[in-house]
């Protein structure tokens, strides 16, 4: 039997769940849009740095090549490819990709824009380095020209990213450094300075941020050879695979700089009711870690003593000018201490 009420109240779900769905701006629909279109625009411009990269070190892209460094088929790379064309962006000549000049200046925004934003991260926050390139990724496709040379100026204009890679100057001009190497093609014995360590594939990145390198740091190199690099960086003799290594680029010095270690040893290493004194603070430790620290007193010649540890070793409690700070072994590392008198 017909039931008027039911009917009704039927009626009135359908138009809830159609305003749930098409609202303007906050409906589901209108929402999935938003993101589809987000998602084709990061596409297009994560398309257009990959052939820009591959044009800028000698290599052809390919359907291929893109499909792999974006994570999506090959027909979805085709579509990608074809829109670009379509916006003039990208041109195809005898099957080689070849970026025009409107295509190369919108790249190399793109570049300019992670590599600020990754600079920001570094000196400006908290976040630890091995997730600089996730972040910086997620904002550089939502910054404005505007923005970005808004933060550039904030940060002092720099010219290089925390990796050692050049940030692209607002006219596009890229200035790369002389006489830079991969880590590999060092002789044995030679000393070299870290120059860029590459942050892509992640793994390997913070496998090298795991052994404490970092750009800036001098080394020596004591063997090199297909199956292993072996040499002698901070206070610490290291070894890596090649595969490791060559994300390392470097620049030669001259041999007698690292005739001594350095001084000191890190704080992590001080046991419970151990004085010492800051010697140094790392160049590792940086931005809003960095001032954090030194805000809490920790300075060159300041007296530190380990008060208690943790029932797991982590954090540890330093009294520091009378107050009880407490740092993770990690920042503790980083601190290089003397305990003599």
């Amino acid at each position: 039997m017909y039931n008027p009420l039911f009917a009704l109240l039927i009626a009135a779900a359908l138009t809830a769940l159609g305003f749930f769905i098409f609202s303007p701006e906050r409906g589901l629909f209108w929402q999935w849009q938003r993101t589809h279109k987000m998602t084709e625009h990061v596409l297009r411009e994560d398309a257009l740095k990959h052939i820009f990269h591959c044009e800028n070190g000698n290599e052809n892209a390919s359907v291929e090549s893109l499909a792999g460094a974006l994570s999506i088929s090959t027909n979805r790379a085709a579509e990608i490819i074809a829109a670009l064309q379509s916006l003039e962006l990208l041109e195809i000549k005898g099957g080689v990709f070849h970026l025009p000049a409107a295509g190369r200046d919108y790249a190399l925004q793109i570049i300019r824009a992670h590599r600020l934003y990754e600079r920001y991260l570094a000196e400006e926050t908290g976040y630890d380095e091995v997730d600089w390139h996730t972040k910086a990724h997620q904002f550089e496709h939502t910054l404005s020209h505007e923005d970005v040379e808004a933060l550039s100026v904030h940060l002092g204009n720099p010219t290089h990213d925390p990796h050692g890679d050049p940030i692209p100057m607002s006219d596009g001009t890229i200035v790369y450094p002389e006489e830079q190497m991969a880590l590999t093609d060092s002789e044995a014995d030679s000393v070299v300075r870290i120059v860029h360590l590459e942050d892509e594939p992640e793994a390997i990145y913070a496998q090298l941020i795991a052994e404490g390198l970092h750009i800036g740091q001098e080394i020596r190199l004591l063997e090199t050879s297909p199956q292993r690099i072996r040499f002698w960086a901070g206070n610490d003799e290291h070894l890596l695979a090649p595969i490791f290594a060559a994300n390392i680029t470097v620049v030669p010095l001259n041999k007698e700089i690292l005739t001594t270690k350095p001084s000191g040893l890190p704080l992590s290493e001080l046991s419970v009711g151990e004085i010492s004194k800051v010697l140094s603070l790392s160049p590792r430790m940086r931005g809003a870690e960095r001032r954090r620290l030194m805000d809490l007193g920790i300075l060159p010649g300041t007296s530190v003593e380990v008060e208690m540890e943790a029932a797991q070793g982590n954090p540890v409690a330093y009294r520091v000018r009378g107050a009880i700070i407490a740092l993770r072994k990690s920042q503790a590392a980083l601190i290089r201490v003397s305990t003599e008198a």
